[in-house]
């Protein structure tokens, strides 16, 4: 099975049914079809191996991966938000392409060999092509490139084949199985897994989508209530903003939204703990996956959230931390240094195993050569099969020969009721290997000085996980999909040459403000 396939099925179960954008104005399923169709013979008139998207959110998103699909070619979505420099680098190695771009300007200054048309264009074509019998579509070929965000390395090019993303389709979606009354916001960039596998399983369970192209957690909320929304996905980030406007502007929540899922990075439990209060009729999903994975493996259903919530038993409660439980369609194991499975509460690697996942990088192959996928982040199970996401293993800190997962310490730090943000990174150390450094975002009316913030940690960990340098910052360096850029952090740490460092070895920590 391909994509192509799977816009087929929709247009032709559920032909006149708007699906993408207003009720008013939007796209039907037959209109994706023909507009994708049109778009499909421009592609393979221009002779280009790729197709690449360089645009926000909108239906020309939704058009070009489907023209991709139809040609046999991979698509691939470029974080907008890059600068020139970046983005020509991209271009320069790659093959010929044709690139759909919101700013057809910036698009011949950074790909000047590119096929180039604009969103406009590709939504405001009225002819209508006959493509006579579909191409047909190994599912074995690459459906979508997309670049890992690079936190701690340098981006590679994730490939994701038409069977890795079908599969997650008919695992986690029931064909038509949305009304017509439903409809799904989306905030997440075009360019995140996610955006990717919202499109598909919205489309094919027939829920309309509504395209927000730039997040504001304000806008999200006007528009969530004028369109009806029923679904809602977000980053932790964007949760977060979300919480905060409501708090401060005491807004209500929009009255139709039923379900919001969230992912994508770690999220403080006091931001669940408040968005579940502030949402008391929505049904909250926190869903972990991976781009090599097409998306969710683990998901903390509404009834596990509601009940943790509820809860007075410590080991219920702390289900809010958790990814909850391995989708049935995939399998999920923790395993030792060794490759070896371990029991219920021991930390470990978190593998996965499924048709769903890729774990392929383009010009690189697999990463493992094994049937197991290493996630790379560190984890365990519960003796209730409840999956708790630690973090990326990049991530530890090794201190005097202590491994020192950041994420324990960040959940201490945002205990504090005038911290907003932090991230926790290991410092380079002659002596300890690593000391522990903390970056903080206070609000705005904060009087917490960093020296109250160490002596707040201090009290609920040991000494040993007490950051030795605690930096105050305006704001943390984050992919667009909410993720700490950390080496930023630890490239940038006291770069301000009137600010102390941290010692190279011994003494007392250093207190930084930014």
């Amino acid at each position: 099975m391909d994509l192509t396939a799977i816009l087929t099925m929709v247009a032709a179960g559920m032909p006149d049914r708007v699906l993408i954008g207003s009720l008013d104005e939007g796209l039907t399923s037959v209109d994706l079809q023909r507009l994708a169709a049109v778009l499909s013979s421009q592609v393979e008139a221009s002779d280009a191996s790729e197709v690449t998207y360089l645009a926000g959110n909108g239906p020309a998103f939704a058009v070009s991966l489907f023209a991709a699909a139809g040609t046999g070619r991979p698509f691939l979505p470029l974080n907008y938000r890059l600068s020139d420099a970046e983005l020509t680098a991209i271009f320069d190695g790659s093959p010929s392409t044709f690139l759909v771009a919101d700013n057809v300007e910036r698009a011949a200054r950074v790909a000047p060999h590119a096929t180039i048309v604009s969103t406009s264009e590709v939504l405001a074509a009225t002819s209508t092509v006959d493509r006579g019998d579909r191409l047909y579509i190994d599912g074995d070929s690459i459906a979508v490139l997309l670049m890992t965000s690079g936190t701690t390395s340098d981006p590679k090019r994730a490939v994701l084949r038409h069977r890795h993303l079908t599969a997650y389709l008919y695992g986690t979606s029931e064909f038509s199985s949305s009304n017509r009354s439903e409809a799904a916001l989306v905030s997440v960039p075009p360019y995140h897994i996610a955006g990717i596998a919202n499109l598909l399983s919205n489309l094919y369970m027939g829920r309309r989508i509504v395209y927000l192209e730039r997040f504001e957690p304000k806008a999200w909320l006007e528009l969530a209530e004028s369109e009806g929304v029923t679904h809602a996905m977000v980053v932790p980030t964007m949760l977060s903003r979300i919480v905060r406007e409501m708090a401060e502007s005491l807004s209500k929540p929009p009255q139709s939204l039923r379900a919001l899922s969230y992912g994508g990075s770690k999220i403080a439990q006091s931001t669940v703990t408040d968005a579940l209060r502030l949402f008391p009729k929505t049904g909250f999903v926190n869903a972990y996956g991976l781009t090599e994975t097409a998306s969710s493996v683990s998901v903390l259903g509404p009834d596990d959230h509601r009940d943790a919530l509820a809860s007075d038993d410590l080991r219920v409660r702390a289900r809010l931390g958790s990814v909850g439980k391995v989708l049935p369609h995939v399998s999920i194991e923790v395993h030792d240094e060794l490759g070896m499975p371990v029991p219920a509460g021991t930390v470990g690697t978190i593998m996965v195993a499924g048709d769903q996942v890729g774990g392929e990088y383009l010009g690189r192959g697999s990463d493992s050569g094994t049937a197991w996928f290493s996630t790379r982040d560190l984890g365990y199970f519960d003796e209730d099969g409840y999956l708790f996401v630690i973090g990326r293993a990049d991530d530890t800190i090794i201190r005097g020969g202590e491994n020192i997962a950041p994420a324990e310490i960040e959940e201490v730090i945002m205990l504090h009721p005038e911290v907003v943000e932090c991230a926790v990174a290991g410092l380079p150390d002659d002596e300890w290997g690593h000391r522990i450094a903390a970056f903080v975002v206070i609000s705005r009316d904060a009087t917490l000085t960093p020296e109250e913030l160490q002596t707040f940690v201090r009290a609920k960990l040991r000494g040993s996980k007490t950051p030795d340098a605690i930096e105050f910052r305006t704001e943390l360096p984050q992919t667009a999909t909410g993720k700490i850029l950390r080496r930023e952090l630890v490239r940038s740490f006291g770069a301000d040459k009137n600010q102390s460092r941290v010692p190279p070895t011994g003494g007392q920590p250093s207190i930084l403000v930014d």
